[in-house]
């Protein structure tokens, strides 16, 4: 008996517009911990998709994941070296993918 996963839209502001262009080097390890992090639930299927997005008005951050619960949801969000510097906004979604 196999598991429905739960699916996620996840969008991580950042501490303000201008952060992709202009974070601070101790920011920059903060984000290079953080794609380091998520790249993990990349690679066992976890996160369907993870990156930035170029708005003009301020770049964000966004990842749609599939998890067994919410609460391993928060747990991942919880371990995110960059909660914190960035907010996340968290919003549940019907996903269609290919084990739909």
């Amino acid at each position: 008996m196999s598991i429905e996963k739960k699916h996620f839209f996840l969008k991580l502001n950042p501490p303000r517009a201008s952060f992709t262009i202009d974070m601070s080097a101790d920011e920059r390890n903060i984000m290079l911990k953080h794609v380091a992090y998520w790249s993990t639930y990349v690679n066992d299927g976890t996160v369907i998709v993870l990156g930035p997005v170029m708005d003009p008005k301020g770049g964000y951050g966004i990842a749609v994941v599939a998890v067994e619960s919410e609460s391993q949801l928060e747990q991942l969000i919880a371990n995110d070296p960059a909660n914190g510097l960035n907010s996340y906004e968290v919003y549940p979604m019907r996903a269609v993918t290919k084990q739909s």
